[in-house]
This record gives C-alpha cells, structure tokens and sequence, in this order.
C-alpha cells in the first residue's frame, strides 16, 4: 500500500483532523516559513498525536544539534533534509541518533536524478524546484522524468499533490509514499475535508 505523509501540522486542530484519518506521516516543519514549530510546540503535538504515526521533523540546514535533541526526546522520528546538506551532516546524524533519514531531492531535470547512490538516506522525496524555495510551493513537476530513473532506495512523491490528482501520480509513478501539504489546506489551514478526501483518494485505489 501507497505510504501517506501529511505535512505541516501547527495546531492541536491540525492533529486532531490527521489522528481521525490515520496517515502514516505526519510532518513538523522547524524550517522558517508560516509552518513552521518550535521544538516546544512540536512536543506538545506529537503528544496528542496517534503514536500509531510517525512524525518527521522537516530541516533546512539546521544544525545538527537541533535534529538530534528531536530525534532523541522522541519528538520525531524521521529527519528530512531539505537543504542539500552535505554527506559528513548525514554521517554525524548516524552516529548521533536512530532516526530515520529522508532526503529531498528537488526536482527540475533529468539532472536532478541522476547518481542516487551516492546518498546515504533510508528515504528519499521528491519535491518540485523552485529557485530558492526548499518545499512547499505547491506545483507538481514532470513526473515522466521518473519512467527511466532506477532509485536505490523507497522514495515518496511531493510537490502539488492534492485530492484531485493523486490517485493518477500514483498510477504513472508507482511511488513508496506520497506527501502533500498545501493540498490539503483552505486558506493556509488544514482543511478536514480536504484530508479526508485526499486519504481516500489513496486507499480506495489500493482495495482489492
């Protein structure tokens, strides 16, 4: 079954809608941005958070420190690198905490995909480039550049994802998991509705 991630949760409401329709994910963003958590905040959801779903702390070249003291108190339990950081970064998080690693790779050529080995990450995602941007913005991206790609380890599909759309990303894609965030916002706020349908549109494509 097609893994879900749902992204950028910043209120208790927030959680309350993902603990009622059961992802597999659930994202804290400690990056800047309108997002974005303190680590404070991030432990008072991940206590009223299903323990059934994994949290990820998404990063944007924090310092390692941060992450860790997340990972350890067990805050999160996946770390997402959004900023291209470099592979000792990756080796001190190793040898520093247990969790999980996702590596994002933003997307906007064939270049983009290109010599995947070299990453040591359990996951990756792939997300949409956009100049400056390290996620978020929302825009899909040339999911055909994925046919030819062989990907050494499970990836999720991001960028522009939302109700409506996903059930055929799947279909053409053939991803480990799929992570949407302003796809299921109205309004720059979760929107319930939104979340239901867009956990539908995932597992009642998978059903026998």
């Amino acid at each position: 079954m097609t893994k879900i991630k749902l992204c950028g949760l910043r209120r208790l409401e927030d959680v309350a809608m993902v603990n009622r329709a059961r992802p597999d994910y659930a994202g804290f963003v400690f990056a800047p941005g309108k997002r974005q958590v303190t680590a404070d905040e991030a432990e008072i959801l991940r206590q009223q958070l299903d323990p059934a779903i994994a949290a990820v702390g998404v990063f944007v070249k924090a310092p390692v420190e941060e992450a860790v003291a997340l990972a350890n108190r067990g805050i999160i339990q996946l770390i997402q690198l959004h900023g291209d950081e470099e592979e000792a970064y990756v080796k001190e998080l190793r040898w520093r905490t247990k969790a999980s690693i996702i590596r994002v790779l933003r997307v906007r050529g064939p270049e983009s995909l290109r010599d995947l080995d070299r990453y040591d990450c359990d996951y990756f995602l792939l997300d949409t480039f956009s100049g400056n941007a390290f996620g978020g913005v929302g825009r899909t991206f040339d999911h055909s550049l994925l046919r030819q790609v062989r990907f050494p380890r499970p990836f999720f599909l991001a960028g522009g994802l939302d109700p409506e759309n996903v059930k055929a990303a799947i279909e053409q894609v053939g991803p480990y998991g799929v992570d949407t965030s302003s796809g299921i916002e109205t309004a720059g706020r979760k929107d319930e509705t939104k979340i239901r349908a867009f956990v539908s549109a995932v597992r009642k494509e998978e059903k026998p």
